[in-house]
């Protein structure tokens, strides 16, 4: 007798949300990082209003660039991304985690 996962609507749920959480990494690296370094205009309200830029400016072409292992050019976008990147990282294992842990239940 085979056991297997019995495939209820809750666990079809829970086993796309984690097809999509494993898909988010690579949905990014494959978006191409022209759409988002040749727009010449910020869509930053703080830099809009004030002209000058905030603490977050460049973090997004920060993110891409290191998911395209471009360390240096995110260094250059924004220094933050130093402490941002892993951070993110971690949020998305723990996601990725919990939701794993909450299917095999």
């Amino acid at each position: 007798m085979v056991t297997g996962i019995r495939w209820s609507k809750d666990s079809i749920f829970k086993a796309v949300k984690i097809l999509g959480l494993l898909l988010i990494p690579l949905i990014l690296f494959i978006v191409p990082s022209r759409y988002i370094f040749e727009n010449g205009h910020s869509l930053c309200l703080f830099k809009n209003i004030s002209g000058t830029e905030c603490y977050g400016c460049g973090m997004t072409r920060a993110v891409f660039s290191v998911l395209h292992f471009d360390f240096t050019g995110a260094f250059h976008y924004n220094k933050g991304i130093i402490a941002v990147m892993p951070l993110l990282v971690y949020v998305w294992i723990k996601m990725l985690y919990q939701n794993i842990r909450a299917w095999r239940r």
